[in-house]
């Protein structure tokens, strides 16, 4: 049965949800979300209605639509930025790439825990610290933490396995403990870790006073062998503190945000700041279309970025005003599970604070930067998909 366009706009309800334009090979050419899927969907049919050129194209190849009702704007959001990652369609503005970035993980949950790099962030009771913009630092970190603090790397089962193997080379070159021999208890290994996860929030200089200590007796002693594994370790620590350049004080984690693009493309930079501190930045290329105007890019930059990456900050800068500032502030708490806040650098007193005005979230017509789903026109729920909140847990810097 041939799908008629105008019969299934007279069906579509007034109420939020999110919906999919099909194309005559039954593609998903865009996805878009609506506080009412009636109003919304009809506009992209309306001819008197100017919805620039990539619209313009898009609407041509409709073969039909689908839509999902939801019960919120909120839970549309959500909806819509799973679907958009998931089908990537064509008329959507898209991120060109899809990175992500690895976790030092600290099995806290063991009784004997281990640090671990991590390509993701897992609900197992686990001590996650990032995200990082580099694998080497983190590697680098990880094998500086087990000279510094003595932490085994085996893959053990801890006290359950203790005394059935042999200790490993680790024990013999003084790099671990063996606790898999019972040779340190489960309280002094637990002290190494809490001092490994200070050393994870940035806290280098009690290592490196505790460093100098042991160096300067090794050499009175005519240990000079041992006196420059200390002086080699002195050196790692420093380096490891100086990848992290003191931005502010007042030790909160932020993103900032800023975005440049011409004609067919745009490029995103994010500085990734935790704890105050630095820690790397990235850039993401993304596909756009003509007279898209910038802060629609950045909006639906973050509603890609964001939807992807499972710790949000506290607070996000950004360099342009964006629409629907008051649902994506909802959407990212909701993620992280604790306020966070959208901000826009002002001049004056409290320079790189002001907050955003809000825009008028009135939308006059489609735009580009709006992405979610539908059915063959007829009002068909399906389970909602929705963003799973951040877990607790520390996020400090290499």
């Amino acid at each position: 049965m041939a799908f008629d366009i105008q019969e299934e706009l007279k069906k579509l309800p007034g109420k939020p949800g999110v919906y999919l334009m099909h194309d005559a090979d039954d593609t998903i050419i865009y996805v878009g979300k609506a506080i009412s899927l009636k109003n919304r969907v009809r506009q992209y049919f309306q001819t008197s209605r100017n919805k620039g050129p990539k619209i313009e194209r898009m609407v041509t190849h409709i073969a039909r639509f689908e839509y999902i009702v939801t019960d919120s704007e909120l839970e549309a959001l959500v909806l819509e930025c799973n679907l958009i990652k998931e089908h990537r369609p064509k008329y959507n503005t898209m991120l060109k790439d899809d990175k992500a970035y690895p976790y030092i993980k600290v099995t806290v949950n063991e009784d004997f825990p281990r640090i671990l790099f991590s390509h993701q962030m897992k609900k197992d009771k686990a001590k996650y610290f990032g995200p990082y913009t580099s694998a080497g630092a983190v590697k680098d970190t990880i094998e500086l933490l087990r000279k510094l603090y003595d932490i085994r790397s085996c893959n053990k089962s801890l006290p359950k396995e203790i005394g059935k193997d042999r200790p490993c080379l680790y024990y013999h070159i003084h790099q671990c403990k063996a606790p898999c021999q019972g040779y340190i208890s489960k309280e002094e290994y637990g002290e190494q870790i809490k001092k490994a996860i200070s050393f994870l929030n940035g806290n280098y200089n009690d290592m490196i006073k505790e460093l100098t200590v042991k160096m300067t007796e090794a050499a009175e002693e005519m240990r000079f062998e041992q006196a420059a594994e200390y002086r080699d370790l002195i050196d790692s620590v420093r380096r490891i503190g100086e990848r992290q350049k003191i931005t502010n004080s007042d030790g909160e984690d932020k993103d900032v945000i800023a975005l440049a693009m011409d004609k067919e493309d745009a490029v995103a930079q994010v500085f990734f700041i935790r704890n105050g501190k630095l820690i790397g930045r990235e850039h993401y290329y993304l596909r756009i279309g003509e007279e898209e105007q910038k802060s629609e890019v950045l909006l639906t930059f973050m509603k890609q970025f964001y939807s992807g990456t499972p710790f949000i900050p506290r607070e996000i800068m950004i360099s342009e005003e964006i629409a629907e500032q008051e649902l994506m502030e909802e959407y990212l708490s909701s993620k992280r599970g604790q306020k966070v806040r959208i901000r826009v650098p002002k001049k004056g007193k409290n320079g790189g604070t002001g907050r955003a005005e809000r825009t008028d979230r009135s939308r006059p017509g489609p735009r580009a930067d709006q992405a979610g789903r539908g059915s063959d026109g007829r009002c068909r729920k399906r389970d909602r998909q929705m963003a799973e909140p951040a877990v607790d847990r520390s996020h400090r810097g290499v």
